[in-house]
């Protein structure tokens, strides 16, 4: 298990689609980063590219469809659409 500095809600962060990554502000001055594709893939913890922080992201896979949609990619039939 990975020590993490804290644990943040998906719906806290910020979505880039046009990076089709997450963001969050790091203390450092930075900030926390996680791509769509590996939470897909089940990955759950952002990393600050500055610093040795990292973040658990607290999300539910079927919480990702609208964030394929806003990057204008296809949402994979594995998540499907919630309403």
């Amino acid at each position: 298990m990975v020590a993490t500095y804290d644990e943040i809600e998906i719906e806290d962060m910020t979505f880039l689609p046009e990076d089709q990554m997450f963001t969050y502000p790091c203390p450092c001055g930075d900030r926390f980063e996680i791509l769509l594709e590996d939470m897909l893939e089940g990955e759950n913890i952002a990393v600050c590219p500055s610093c040795s922080l990292m973040i658990d992201v607290i999300f539910e896979p079927e919480d990702l469809g609208e964030f394929f949609q806003q990057a204008g990619l296809s949402v994979p039939s594995s998540i499907g659409i919630t309403a």
